[in-house]
Parts: structure tokens; sequence; C-alpha cells
């Protein structure tokens, strides 16, 4: 079975952790935090960081396993089956929606004339042959591109400091604190999709491991949540003082609108299209990370694998990518999904499983 490195179990984290985050957190923040909104990314993000902890636990207790396989051993085995339908059936919706994703940012931003069609397809076929190149691959291509990205969007942030407007920030908590519990409570649904893909991941890391690579790991969860996070309040923060709160709140893709605006030593404008090709990179990481989580469930629930079954998923993700090829309704649904769906069904999970765990535990000595 392939295994990956606690670096690569870091990276990989961090990279699937951020997958789109950028493009609509601005909005999302500003939307209910209003200019003080950019406060609570950093804390929503820090929810990852006791949850992904419980992960780790679990994995120390149950090598080997992933948490689907984990919850047949601790609930039983048709609570945990119920559970692993649930986990394949909110994940693979919610992959084949990242999908249409990509078609609907790079055609709104850089293609209008091609054929939507042709972005989902081009994308499941990167999708797929990296999937199917297994885990392994998976992780050292994620290596790869997230450390492009936060290039990409350190450069980005920097470009635009010529843009903000004074003023904007101000007067600070004019609101209280109550606004940026809200602003926080929407992003902690990103750390959740972030502990949907650890579940599934757990079984690829190392079987057996010493209290020194444990501690690795507890260390790479938490700065793969620090780094993200920090990088989205980046975002963010830029985004409030070049556009202002109520623009900020009207763009859900700010960030592509921030590129085509800023300025390379008053020479080169509209660097936007420069970091499409990252941001693709980006978006083909979130996409296969559930791909991955979709097929884990069907082999642990079902013991369906092999080609056929990555081709199904496949299929099944290109048509709920088809079923939302407008903007709107397609980031509604996305939003739905996170905030009803992902958020509420990890949140309970992850707590009940490392719960039971540590009463069997304590119950046994």
């Amino acid at each position: 079975m392939e295994r990956i490195s606690q670096h690569q179990f870091m990276t990989l984290g961090a990279a699937v952790l951020m997958g789109t985050t950028f493009f609509p957190i601005a909005s999302v923040v500003t939307g209910v935090g209003g200019r003080d909104g950019w406060m609570s990314v950093l804390p929503g993000f820090a929810v990852g960081i006791p949850y992904g902890l419980m992960v780790l636990s679990l994995v120390k207790r149950y090598p080997g396993k992933n948490l689907l396989q984990i919850s047949e051993t601790l609930f039983g085995k048709w609570i945990g089956k119920v559970i692993g339908v649930l986990y394949i059936l909110i994940t693979g919706y919610f992959g084949g929606l990242l999908l249409g994703q990509v078609g609907d940012i790079y055609q709104a931003s850089a293609m209008p004339l091609t054929p939507i069609s042709v972005f989902y397809l081009g994308g499941m076929l990167v999708v797929f042959c990296l999937v199917w190149s297994g885990i392994e691959v998976f992780a050292r291509f994620s290596e790869v591109v997230f450390s492009v990205t936060v290039i990409a969007l350190l450069l980005e942030v920097g470009l635009s400091i010529p843009r903000i407007e004074q003023g904007e920030l101000f007067p600070i908590l004019s609101e209280g604190f109550k606004p940026l519990f809200w602003g926080g409570i929407k992003v902690v649904p990103f750390a959740m999709e972030y502990i949907l893909f650890l579940a599934g991941l757990a079984a690829f890391l190392p079987s057996s491991m010493s209290n020194q690579a444990m501690g690795q790991l507890k260390a790479g969860v938490w700065r793969a949540v620090l780094v993200v996070g920090i990088l989205n309040t980046l975002v963010t923060l830029m985004q409030i003082l070049v556009f202002g709160p109520t623009e900020t709140i009207r763009l859900v893709y700010g960030l592509l609108v921030l590129g085509n605006i800023v300025e390379v030593s008053r020479t080169i404008a509209g660097v936007e299209t420069l970091f499409l090709g990252v941001w693709l990179g980006a978006l083909v990481i979130k996409v296969s990370a559930f791909y991955f989580t979709v097929l884990w469930g069907l082999e642990t629930v079902f013991s369906l694998q092999g080609l056929k079954w990555n081709l199904a998923v496949g299929i099944v993700f290109l048509g709920i990518a088809f079923m939302f090829t407008r903007g709107h309704s397609l980031i509604q649904e996305i939003g739905f999904v996170d905030n009803y769906l992902i958020f509420p069904f990890a949140a309970v999970w992850i707590l009940a499983l490392w719960g039971v765990a540590i009463w069997k535990k304590r119950t046994s000595t």
C-alpha cells in the first residue's frame, strides 16, 4: 500500500485546505463581518487544528485504517456503513461542484467564447490522470503547486499595495465582536473540507509511528492551518483595502479582479492572466482531493475499486458540473453544501468518533 511522509502530509494537507478558498473568502467574511471580517479568517481556519489532532489521535490508536473503517469498529457495522454512504454522497457532490467552478472561473475570466464543456472535460482529464497515478504522485504534485500558489498569492498581494485606499479599515470593531464570530462560522466549513480529506488520508500514513513521528504530524497540522489561514487573511485584507467593504462583498472572484487592475512598474497591467495557470493547479488539487475521498469511500463501504469505478466517479462529477453552468447558482450551491452538509457532518462525526474512542480506551483499562 502507498504511504506518504510527514512532510508530504503537511504540504498535501495545506494544498487541499487552501484549494479554492482564496477566491470566495473575502466576499464571504465581509458579507457578515463588514470591514472587520478579515480578522475572523484565521480563527475560523484554526478550528481545523483541534479536529486535525483528533484525527491523528485516532490514527495512532488504529494504525493503517481510515476513519470510515474506524467508525465501523467503534460504532458498529451498520452505523459505520451509513456514515460511509453519507461521506461518499457529500464529498462526491461537492467535488462535482468544484469541477463546475473550474469552468465557471476560466470561461468568465480567460476564454469567454470557449464552450464550458471544454473546461469541464479538460479539468476532468487532468484530475483523473492525477488520481489514477496514486496518492504519492498526488502528494508530490501538491508540494510543487502549493509552493507556487503561495508565491503567486504573496506576489499579487504585494503588487496591489499601490492600489490601497486609505481609511477603508476604520473604524475598527465599530460593531463589536459579534460580526467576527459570524465571520468565523462562515470560514469553519473550509477547515471541515480539510478534515474530511484527512479522514481518508489517514490510511496512507505510516502504520507504525514513533512519538517523534507523531509529533511531526501534529506540527504539520498546525503549520498547514496557520500558513493557509494567514495567506487567506492577507488576501481578504488586501481586497477590503483596495475595493472597500461594499465592493468586496459584491465581487465573488475579487482576486481575479484585483489581478486585472494591478500594474508592474506602471508598464504591465492585467497580470491576472499570469496567475491563471497557478489557480488552475490549486483547483485541480481540490477536485482531486474529493475524487480521492469518493474512491476511498466506495472501497471501504462497498469494496468497489478498479478502473471502471474510477471512470464512474468521473462521469458523476461531470454530470454534477453540467447541472450548474451559471456562476450565481453554482456559488450558492457550493455555499449550501459547505454550510449545511460538510460543516455539521464533519464536526459531529469526528467529535463523536474521538469521544467514543476515548471512552472505550478508559473502560478497557
